[in-house]
């Protein structure tokens, strides 16, 4: 099942970005940092008590809104709130109400979804107090915090869950490899999907985000059935302002948690985005298959091929296990190569590693690595076992789950690289103290 989704919204300079890095930092937010700078972190996901969501900053739709809210960017607000399963809307102590929140304001109003009036910067009780005013919204009552000092996050997060719909019940996939074609408006997911079916199951059109909906389609691959999932960028003609493209990702995101491997697609057209990164990062943080196709490759200069080739593979170094292909679907150039790759992909992902020989690598690795430890306690591994496939997850038993650090897993995860592929999949090393099940 998809995880919900909340969206915090609100004008320039409020704390949205703040409040997401608050909770993506703390204990009660498990997440793994998305590629690039904090300012790029669009994206986590939270969980809290058993319950889980992802939430998403719309930092990127600020153009324009310190005074008044132009039409385009209305409708970028009225995007992101539609797709989302709960919005939190920012506004901020300090400055008081200002007309855009008033605008804001309305479209929460008119919108049949719930929503929660967090005023942010509330850093004392005095500050707290004048939060009074944002009543005037027409929204309640406003949810006092300081993002900054992690004052209420806490109480916030609790409140959100309220908010959530009730857990559904899963729906039964069909039993087939799930292929998901993520990726950017306009890079050409559609027209891929076209050129692997051989005729027009979605239509392609020159105009970024003509598919405005998750198209699922099944395929016969040499006697295998495979769905293939096609997501869609939300950009409409004539809107091109940088933060639109963030909530495109929205729908990407539901599909890579459907699916077993996700095709990322990049344009060998135009230069890497940060969205390009961000929803690698998504695929890698929730341990999905991915890999690499960097279509329109026939734009590219076969003197520049070598060069881009080199840049994909430093920019997705996060992913490194990644396979990539270089495709044209306008001129179907190594379509062929593209579902078998994926399905290789779900091989290495299905791999039920056998005991004996998981335990001769892991005590080869040992013996050749100095131990982490702290003080006089040195880590010690008891016992290993892998516990599940799709993915592969391994699970150590240890004296002191503590004592493991980052580089220590990395360097765990690139001997069973070595000894037994697992080629475009992450791997989930789960490490336990003693008795813990």
């Amino acid at each position: 099942m998809s995880k919900s989704v909340v969206a915090i919204i609100g004008r320039q300079n409020v704390g949205k970005s703040t409040l997401l890095n608050r909770l993506a930092g703390k204990r009660i937010a498990i997440v793994e940092d998305f590629p690039g700078t904090t300012r790029d972190r669009v994206f986590a996901d939270v969980s809290w008590e058993g319950k889980e969501f992802t939430l998403v900053d719309t930092g990127g739709l600020e153009l324009g809104m310190e005074k008044e809210i132009d039409r385009g960017v209305k409708e970028q607000i009225k995007m992101a709130m539609a797709e989302a399963d709960a919005i939190v809307f920012m506004v901020d102590v300090k400055d008081g109400i200002m007309p855009a929140d008033l605008e804001i304001a309305d479209l929460v109003r008119r919108l049949e979804k719930p929503a929660l009036l967090v005023a942010n910067k509330g850093d004392n009780e005095k500050l707290e107090a004048q939060a009074v005013e944002f009543y005037q919204l027409g929204l309640g009552e406003p949810f006092v915090i300081s993002a900054y000092h992690g004052r209420s996050t806490a109480e916030l997060i609790e409140k959100i869950i309220t908010l959530l719909p009730a857990p559904s019940q899963p729906v039964a996939e069909p039993e087939m490899m799930k292929v998901a074609i993520v990726g950017r408006p306009n890079v050409g997911k559609s027209m891929l999907l076209n050129a692997i079916l051989g005729r027009e199951r979605v239509i392609v059109s020159d105009v970024p985000g003509t598919t405005r909906d998750a198209i699922d389609t099944q395929f016969d691959l040499s006697g295998k059935n495979v769905l293939l999932i096609d997501t869609a960028g939300i950009r409409k003609r004539g809107q091109v302002d940088a933060g639109i493209e963030y909530f495109s990702v929205l729908r990407s995101l539901r599909a890579i948690d459907r699916c077993d491997v996700a095709l990322l697609i990049l344009d060998a057209s135009t230069n890497f985005a940060a969205q390009d990164m961000h929803i690698a990062g998504y695929i890698r943080q929730a341990l999905k298959g991915i890999v690499i196709v960097v279509n329109k490759w026939d734009t590219v200069t076969d003197e520049n091929q070598d060069l881009w080739a080199e840049n994909t593979r430093k920019q997705f170094k996060f992913v490194s296990y990644a396979p990539a292909l270089f495709v044209s679907a306008k001129f179907k150039t190594g379509i062929d190569e593209v579902l078998p790759l994926a399905y290789r992909v779900y091989q290495e992902r299905m791999k039920q590693v056998p005991e004996v020989e998981l335990r001769g690598v892991i005590q080869d690795a040992l013996a050749s690595h100095n131990m982490p430890r702290k003080g006089k306690v040195t880590l010690a591994i008891k016992e290993v076992a892998q516990t599940a496939v799709n993915p592969p997850v391994f699970t150590f038993k240890v004296n002191d789950a503590s004592l493991v650090h980052f580089s220590f897993r990395r360097f765990l995860e690139n001997r069973l690289r070595e000894a037994f592929g697992f080629t475009g999949t992450p791997l989930n090393l789960v490490f336990k103290t003693g008795g813990e099940s």
